[in-house]
């Protein structure tokens, strides 16, 4: 009896042992956490002092305006709460900072239900995702117009990983991406979630979110005004995953990642309809969706089946309101066909305006045409055109119009044509090429598009992976303080060689040909992107209701919210743009309330 009464009294210490011991460290199973190579810091030499760190895992909350270095010991005020606002349907956004001078094992971060007052829960709304650190250089203006080793490189923080766990080695610190998504369906209030990170043989730590889930709703996004044209590159993904380009395997491979761009509110589908565009500015080639084939009795075939299978497997996914095939000019004027007799692939130089340009364009846009039509996508289809020379475009546009009236035009267009071709579908002007609103309001009257693109020769605003955060939110606010119906950018994901750790190339800023990262992976530019695009929305609506009230209260409204959007309206902001845009976005949760 005596020795079991001993062992109940060490039974009995021992679950309290272990009761003190798990409210410090965790319970969970133990994991090999997935690990991959970051490229080593370039800024080694001028480390802080990791002796001032905390021992331990240390965490806060941290703006989401701010890039941390990965081996500078950062000293941000540490923070276990914050707040987020938002409409129904929107995406929130939150950064939480880990570091540690110590390696720190298998840190995990989970996400609780969020709970109102009134017992209301939102569940499986946040999600947390590692943010993964590569190389860029120093953006200095120019395409092409310099040598890469002149610009000085570092590690930023960018791709969003998603990783279930991640080892933290000594001395570096590793961001925490948030993302909250509310509901359409929630109801308005106040809520209160909890973040728990875990680490192994480390103190649980519990941060806290309060969101407000203000009484408005955002449309899904394939419902959004917005017209956002960021071109895609499907040839990248078959190389980056080692598939077989248009095979089966391939087309799988592009659904999660196209349906990322769809869920951001993309409305263009971008398809080549001969060789390579852009005369293999890219590290991959496109590849051919539509064959072109001359047969032996001088006739011509075209075979649709990979363009047809892209645009469907596209419109299924919900980009569906804009076809844009490219090009008419490609940048060296080149395409291709198979010769039927002989079996070989010709070369062919078309420059706009020949005998041969008109000979061999008149056949493809005839078939093309009626193949679209009997697709029911002619409506929707644009021969579209970048950057070409004013006397390309007067030779192509001529001959579109008298061979194809029925198939519109879009054009990214860097010479101001814009008053000169005012029926285009789809026109893009370059950044500092100021469009009169009137024009714009025309063009919108006759349901045609008016957007503006950056691309590598614009400092600001702009999505390098150089770029500070808020610049890809700084984009929209810009598209809609200027009028513009939204914005494209040439490159959603023409990856380099290796874009999992370095996003340099060539003579151009690093991820300037690239904002999301193979298997899906998003990056904090995409994020801050969608974001402003949201904003953009929002003030969209705002602005009809206002208008719609029409009280003298709600005019003084709109003429408030309308005096703090025209500070908008400039590329290069006179005051810090940051603060400019976190006054405006209150304001707006102010009007939103």
């Amino acid at each position: 009896m005596k020795n079991y009464l001993t062992l109940v009294r060490s039974l009995i210490a021992l679950t309290i042992f272990c009761g003190v011991l798990t409210s410090c460290e965790q319970k969970r199973p133990l994991k090999t956490c997935e690990t991959f190579a970051e490229m080593a810091d370039p800024t080694s030499d001028t480390l802080s002092d990791w002796s001032q760190s905390l021992p331990g895992l240390n965490a806060s909350f941290v703006s989401i305006d701010t890039k941390y270095p990965k081996s500078v010991m950062p000293q941000p005020e540490k923070n276990q709460s914050c707040k987020l606002t938002g409409w129904k349907g929107e995406k929130l956004s939150g950064q939480l900072l880990l570091w540690s001078a110590e390696n720190i094992q298998q840190v995990e971060c989970e996400f609780g239900d969020f709970k109102s007052s009134d017992g209301t829960v939102l569940s499986n709304i946040a999600q947390a995702r590692f943010v993964r650190y590569v190389m860029t250089d120093i953006f200095e203006p120019g395409c092409g117009y310099r040598k890469p080793e002149d610009f000085p490189a570092s590690l930023t923080a960018d791709m969003l990983d998603n990783l279930e766990c991640f080892n933290i080695d000594a001395k570096t610190a590793r961001p925490v991406w948030l993302t909250v998504s509310i509901p359409q369906s929630a109801k308005a209030g106040i809520y209160t979630g909890k973040l728990k990170v875990y680490a192994r043989d480390q103190k649980t730590q519990e941060f806290e979110i309060s969101l407000e889930v203000q009484d408005r709703t955002l449309p899904t996004p394939s419902e959004w005004a917005y017209h956002l044209d960021l071109w895609q590159h499907p040839s990248a993904v078959a190389r980056v995953q080692n598939l077989k380009v248009w095979s089966d395997e391939h087309f799988e491979a592009l659904k999660p990642l196209m349906k990322m761009l769809a869920d951001a509110g993309q409305k263009v589908i971008t398809a080549n309809i001969n060789k390579e565009p852009w005369n293999n500015q890219c590290f991959d080639p496109y590849a051919d969706m539509i064959t072109w084939t001359k047969n032996a009795d001088g006739t011509w075939s075209y075979d649709y089946t990979i363009f047809d299978r892209w645009v469907q497997m596209m419109m299924d996914i919900g980009i569906n309101k804009m076809i844009n095939c490219y090009s008419m000019i490609p940048w060296n004027n080149e395409i291709h066909y198979t010769d039927a007799a002989s079996g070989k692939v010709i070369d062919v130089k078309a420059d706009p305006g020949t005998k041969i340009f008109v000979d061999m364009w008149t056949p493809f846009l005839t078939d093309f045409t009626k193949h679209l039509k009997d697709k029911n996508w002619l409506e929707i289809t644009n021969i579209a055109m970048d950057e070409r020379s004013p006397e390309s475009m007067k030779a192509t546009v001529e001959l579109l119009q008298k061979v194809s009236p029925e198939l519109g035009i879009s054009l990214a267009d860097n010479h101001q044509s814009y008053k000169k071709y005012p029926f285009i579908k789809d026109m893009c002007v370059a950044a500092g090429a100021k469009v009169d609103s009137a024009d714009i309001t025309m063009r919108r009257e006759k349901g045609l598009i008016t957007t503006y693109y950056v691309c590598c020769s614009d400092k600001f605003p702009n999505v390098f992976t150089c770029s500070d955060p808020a610049e890809a939110v700084y984009i929209s606010w810009y598209a809609i303080a200027a009028d513009y119906d939204g914005f494209l950018r040439w490159a959603y994901n023409s990856w380099v060689e290796n874009p999992l750790t370095d996003s340099r190339f060539r003579t151009w800023p690093g991820g300037d040909t690239y904002i999301v990262y193979p298997d899906a992976r998003s990056s904090i530019r995409f994020e801050r992107l969608i974001e402003g695009i949201q904003d953009f929305e929002k003030i969209r609506m705002l602005r009809q209701d206002l208008e719609k009230a029409n009280t003298a209260e709600s005019l003084s409204k709109l003429d408030k919210l309308n005096t703090e959007v025209a500070k908008f309206n400039t590329i290069e902001p006179k005051e810090p743009y940051v603060d400019m845009l976190n006054k405006a976005k209150t304001m707006i949760n102010e009007l939103s309330r």
